[in-house]
């Protein structure tokens, strides 16, 4: 098959969760035989035209310079790309920007599936007018797809039930972390277990301050990473708030995965803060490095940890985890080698990439698109505790 991948910044991965699944998806289906191409943005990092096997496609994005604005021209000129091109299966990975041009998707020549991710309307950054902007956004990318995923069981029943449209369920995937090193933490000034963190974007929905104002709240004098501070308003104000605790530090997106999955690894509590969307890649990768997961109380997160994880629902109760928990006990070694069990057995990108093959190929043959792998939907997170 000949795919192209489109609605990220590019890989390799330098920025989140969708990037992230674009590069494990890319390569895996290129190992596979498939030819893939992924579209970036011009001012990627990276700026050769292969990796990895997989071919890259730069494109002109003015975001840089047009702030938001410049994502659509982004989209708007990837698609275009795609018009002069023949590809079996265009995915599509989010719509925000893109849905907008979904009638010049070349839906002749090619079949469009698009992963919805969450439920972008309902996130607290965006004002009421763009929210309602997103909504409509949503209503395009479901009328000019040919086919829909769901990465979680409750973005499935959501796009069923509003849209009557079938989605596939496949959710994100993450590798088991085996190579735990603690000569990493030297460059952070860190001993093992005697700290916390988390990892985001600094974004209202993902409970940052919430996590922050719990961190305050203990008086702990060990350290708190705030990994994911870049340098949007929000990080501004929370830097500004929180200048006053000596024991919470902010860094910028840590995009080395050995450096990042040691740090989780050796964390004693990481906090998960995440409230819209689906299987979030990020639980999975802290979930496969072996972390402690305290995670916001939603029906996302727990469909996930089900009861291998610690929860929160306010600041209150982050300090109380901070002030009660220690993982060096032992005492959560069965939570942890559960998680462990649900990554190799659900969530391993083996198992993701297996997944969206067979999604790819029976789109193709016109067949139903459920996965056998993952059906039936609702208690993916008990298939590794029962196995």
């Amino acid at each position: 098959m000949k795919i192209a991948i489109i609605g990220t910044r590019g890989i390799p991965n330098h920025y989140g969760g969708f990037e992230q699944c674009a590069e494990y998806l890319a390569v895996g289906l290129v190992k596979r035989g498939h030819h893939v191409v992924v579209y970036n943005s011009h001012t990627h990092p990276y700026q050769y035209g292969e990796w990895n096997g997989v071919e890259i496609n730069h494109q002109y994005d003015p975001e840089h310079k047009l702030g938001t604005a410049g994502q659509f021209i982004y989209d708007l000129n990837c698609i275009r790309d795609l018009r002069n091109r023949r590809f079996d299966v265009i995915l599509q990975l989010g719509y925000t920007s893109s849905s907008v041009w979904g009638w010049l998707m070349p839906r002749q020549r090619a079949v469009v599936t698009t992963n919805m991710d969450g439920l972008e309307w309902m996130r607290s950054k965006y004002s009421k007018p763009v929210q309602r902007f997103l909504h409509y956004a949503e209503k395009l990318a479901v009328k000019f797809s040919d086919h829909l995923i769901a990465d979680s069981p409750e973005i499935q029943r959501y796009l069923e039930n509003k849209y009557g449209r079938p989605a596939t369920y496949i959710p994100y995937g993450a590798q088991v972390f085996y190579n735990a090193d603690e000569d990493v933490l030297h460059d952070y000034d860190l001993q093992p277990y005697n700290y916390d963190m988390l990892v985001a974007r600094m974004e209202p929905e993902n409970s940052v301050e919430m996590i922050l104002d719990g961190v305050a709240l203990a008086e702990q004098s060990r350290p708190f990473l705030v990994v994911g501070c870049g340098k949007n308003s929000f990080s501004v104000y929370l830097r500004d708030k929180f200048k006053a605790c000596p024991n919470i530090r902010f860094y910028d997106g840590i995009y080395n995965m050995d450096k990042l999955n040691n740090l989780r690894y050796y964390s004693n509590i990481y906090f998960h803060g995440h409230t819209v969307g689906g299987t979030n890649p990020s639980l999975l990768e802290a979930m496969a490095s072996n972390a402690l997961v305290c995670a916001h109380n939603n029906k996302f997160n727990s469909a996930v940890l089900n009861d291998d994880g610690l929860y929160f629902r306010n600041s209150t109760e982050v300090a109380q985890h901070l002030s009660g928990t220690a993982k060096s006990t032992g005492l959560f070694d069965d939570m942890l080698q559960n998680n462990i069990r649900k990554i190799k057995d659900v969530y391993s990108i083996s198992n993701i990439v297996t997944a969206y093959e067979a999604h790819f190929e029976a789109i193709l043959r016109k067949e139903a698109t459920v996965t056998p792998m993952f059906a039936p939907q609702p208690d993916v997170a008990l298939v590794a505790k029962n196995s």
